[in-house]
């Protein structure tokens, strides 16, 4: 297990990611314990982005549960038909939102978050397990260069 990430000095996100997600999966290998492998991925994602608040939601139930994270206290419980976490989560796919004010029926835990991305993290059987919710304190702030890498981080998850 690595206990420094190496981050390149860039500004180019393609080069962050393409240096970052073999760093995570070597973090995590070997590792069983999910809460402690969601905890590292969302710490390195903040290390290496800087982004406003990264976390995890985990589909307990009939809702997401508020899992692992980096930022400001959060939202707790979110339904699956709610905001953009439980439109990914029922839509099955990544969704890059450039302007949180416009996305119909958006949560704001935070007046801060200006811009998201969600991306749906799959088990091994194909069934969305949770999804990594990132959010940007700047319009308009995720790409799919974002969207291609963390769907690469979330395919390590469902690895595990």
């Amino acid at each position: 297990m690595a206990e420094t990430l190496i981050i390149p000095q860039t500004t180019s996100r393609q080069a962050i990611y393409d240096s970052l997600v073999p760093q995570i999966a070597a973090l995590i290998d070997g590792e069983p314990d999910l809460v402690a492998n969601l905890a590292n991925i969302a710490a390195a994602l903040k290390e290496a982005f800087g982004f406003f608040w990264i976390g995890f939601y985990l589909k307990k139930d009939d809702q997401l549960v508020l899992g692992p994270f980096q930022g400001p206290v959060a939202c707790t419980r979110i339904s699956f038909n709610k905001g953009v976490c439980g439109a990914a989560y029922t839509r099955r796919e990544t969704i890059l939102v450039p302007d949180v004010e416009q996305f119909p029926g958006h949560i704001a835990c935070s007046s801060a978050s200006k811009s998201e991305v969600v991306i749906p993290v799959f088990d091994r059987s194909g069934n969305v397990a949770m999804v990594l919710d990132i959010d940007s304190d700047q319009l308009n702030d995720f790409s799919e260069i974002d969207q291609a890498g963390l769907e690469r981080i979330a395919r390590l998850i469902t690895d595990l």
